[in-house]
């Protein structure tokens, strides 16, 4: 019996990473902070961990299966940890941080809609330091910063990620009777774990700015 056309079906448009965006973060940061002075000695490194939350802008293009961006990030956090160990025994000596922010390049391989990626770039943030109940030292550092995430792309606008970065801010100065002498240094290393929300301008190709 003679059969009708069969209905061509074209296959499903495979998913374009290229293209702006941004977006919004959150997550934790666990870390540790070390008093050096070469006068009262060395603290000691200790804890020091808070949450944080902001936003994100980049862009992506892909060529293939690989994907090249960059990504600039700003976030608020609420760090704060005290020690009394070391050089500190006696007066208590504490860190804090309430901003960061990096500029990274962005590296990865993506499966269609999941896109596997290494990051890496510069990092900025305030470290406020005092000692034995003296005001605070507030300076704004320049670091490094690097790791490695997992985005998943929704639709043709939305994807999530996860993420993990850790950001190295070795010397921090604090002035004489904030924290120490003139010549004390204040480190501060984060490892940060959060996941974010992006929304890329475009439709498929992820160019124009059509919703």
């Amino acid at each position: 019996m003679p059969q009708g056309p069969v209905a061509y079906l074209p296959p499903p448009p495979v998913y374009s990473w290229t293209g702006f965006y941004i977006g919004i973060n959150g997550g934790g940061a666990f870390g540790n902070s070390n008093f050096k002075d070469p006068v009262f000695g060395d603290s000691g490194s200790f804890n020091i961990g808070g949450a944080l939350v902001g936003g994100q802008i980049g862009a992506n293009y892909q060529i293939g299966q690989f994907v090249l961006g960059i990504e600039g990030d700003g976030d608020w956090q609420n760090l704060d940890s005290t020690t009394n160990n070391g050089s500190c025994a006696f007066v208590g000596c504490e860190t804090k941080s309430n901003w960061l922010a990096t500029v990274r390049g962005r590296a990865g391989y993506a499966w269609d809609r999941v896109l596997f990626y290494g990051t890496g770039g510069a990092a900025f943030a305030n470290v406020q330091a005092a000692a034995g109940g003296l005001p605070f030292q507030s300076s704004t550092q320049v670091g490094w910063t690097g790791g490695a995430g997992i985005e998943y792309a929704i639709n043709s606008n939305w994807s999530a990620k996860v993420e993990y970065l850790y950001v190295g801010l070795p010397n921090a100065s604090c002035g004489l009777g904030s924290c120490g002498s003139s010549t004390t240094s204040v480190a501060l290393n984060e490892n940060i774990v959060r996941g974010g929300l992006n929304f890329k301008f475009g439709g498929p190709s992820g160019f124009g700015f059509g919703w």
